[in-house]
C-alpha cells in the first residue's frame, strides 16, 4: 500500500479521527508519497479482540517500514506531524472535555476570541487578567513558602452576563486551553473527578461551569434529609473539596467556576485556597452598554454610545450582554435604528 492509499483509508477512520489524529501524523504523510526520497511501506493492522472502552473504536496499529537503516527518517516525520499539528492550533483556543478517565478534545480548535470582545464592568476584566499573569509568572515565590502552586476564581452573576465569554477570552489571551467538566454529570465520582485534574493538560483553564446546579448549600437544605446534599450523581461534596484542594502541582494550575446563585453555595466551597478571587458579573452598566454600542458600531460617535446607554437603563433595569448583543445583531447597519428601538430589547 502508497502512502497515498493509506491517507485515503485513513480520513474515514473515527480513531485517527478522534484521537491519534490530532498528532497529525495523517497530515504529515499526505505529502509523503516518497518522503525524503525513499519509498515507505505502511501497514495497517486492526485489532479484532481489543477496543476503547470509552468509544468502542477498535484498536489499530500502523507499522512503517523502510530500506536501509536510516532511523532518523521516521523521527522526521513525526516531527513534521507535530509541527503541522501545532500550526493548525495556531490562534485557536482548543476545548477539551472528560471522556472516561481523560480528556479528549471536543470538536475543532476555536477562533481565539479578543479579550476586548467581551466588555465587564470597568476595571473588572483587568483585575482578572492580571491576577492570572501573576500567578503564572511566579511559580518560585509559592515554592519558596510552600504554598500549593494553584488558583481558583469565581465568577457569580446572572446568566448572559458574560462569565463563560469572558473564561473562553481570557484562554486565548494566554494561549491556553480549556478543559471544561459538568458536576452534574452522574458518572462523577471522587476517584474520577481527582483524576481528571490531576492528569488535565498542562497550560488549561479547568472551567466548572453552573457549580450552584450540582451542590446545595447545607444552609439552605432540610436536615432531616442530609443525604440530598451527596449531589445528583456519584459525585460527594467532600470528593470535590478534596480533589481541589489536590490540584497543586508542578504546573500552573487554573480553575475556574461558575454560578448564577452564589447564595446556593456552601462556604467551605469558596474559602480561600479553594477560591483565591471570587468577582461579580451582573447586568449591564452605563459604562458597558456604551462600551457595546461603540463595538458594534466603531464609526459612530461616543455621545451616541451614551445616548444609547442612557435610554435603555431609562426602559430596562436588567440587561444581560447576551441581550444587548442580541439587538445589535437586528440592526447590524443602523446604529440609530438600535438607538429608537431599544424599548424592543428584551422582546
Amino acid at each position: 500500500m502508497t502512502l497515498s492509499d493509506f491517507l485515503g483509508a485513513l480520513k474515514d477512520n473515527p480513531y485517527f479521527g478522534a484521537g491519534f489524529g490530532l498528532v497529525g501524523v495523517g497530515t504529515a504523510i499526505a505529502v509523503a508519497r516518497r518522503y525524503g526520497r525513499k519509498w515507505i511501506r505502511v501497514e495497517r493492522t486492526r485489532e479484532k479482540q481489543m477496543v476503547d472502552l470509552h468509544t468502542g473504536t477498535p484498536w489499530e496499529s500502523v507499522t512503517f517500514t523502510a530500506l536501509g537503516r536510516d532511523r532518523q527518517i521516521f523521527f522526521n516525520i513525526l516531527q513534521e506531524a507535530r509541527e503541522l499539528a501545532l500550526k493548525q492550533e495556531e490562534g485557536r483556543t482548543v476545548m477539551y472535555t472528560a471522556l472516561g478517565a481523560e480528556w479528549r478534545p471536543f470538536g475543532f480548535p476555536r477562533r481565539r476570541r479578543p479579550l476586548s470582545s467581551v466588555v465587564l464592568e470597568n476595571g473588572v476584566a483587568e483585575k482578572i487578567v492580571d491576577d492570572v499573569k501573576e500567578f503564572i509568572s511566579n511559580p518560585k515565590w509559592y515554592t519558596d513558602r510552600g504554598i500549593p502552586y494553584r488558583r481558583g476564581y469565581l465568577l457569580y452573576g446572572p446568566p448572559g452576563c458574560g462569565k463563560s465569554s469572558f473564561i473562553t477570552a481570557l484562554a486565548g489571551d494566554l494561549g491556553y486551553s480549556i478543559c471544561l467538566m459538568s458536576l452534574s454529570d452522574r458518572s462523577l465520582s471522587d476517584d474520577r473527578l481527582n483524576h481528571l485534574l490531576s492528569v488535565a493538560p498542562q497550560q488549561s483553564i479547568i472551567l466548572l461551569e453552573d457549580v450552584d446546579a450540582a451542590f446545595v448549600s447545607r444552609d439552605l437544605l432540610p436536615t432531616e434529609n442530609p443525604v440530598a446534599y451527596q449531589g445528583m450523581g456519584r459525585l460527594t461534596f467532600s470528593g470535590l473539596l478534596n480533589a481541589l484542594d489536590g490540584v497543586a502541582s508542578s504546573e500552573a494550575r487554573i480553575v475556574f467556576m461558575t454560578t448564577n446563585l452564589i447564595e446556593r453555595l456552601d462556604p467551605a466551597l469558596i474559602r480561600p485556597g479553594r477560591v483565591d478571587l471570587k468577582q461579580h458579573v451582573g447586568y449591564c452598566t452605563h459604562y458597558q452598554l456604551a462600551q457595546m454600542f461603540r463595538r458594534f458600531y466603531p464609526l459612530e460617535s461616543a455621545a451616541n454610545g451614551e445616548r444609547f446607554a442612557e435610554r435603555a437603563l431609562a426602559v430596562h433595569s436588567e440587561l444581560s450582554a447576551a441581550q444587548v448583543q442580541g439587538h445589535f445583531m437586528l440592526y447590524k447597519m443602523d446604529p440609530i435604528g438600535s438607538i429608537d428601538n431599544v424599548a424592543k430589547i428584551k422582546e
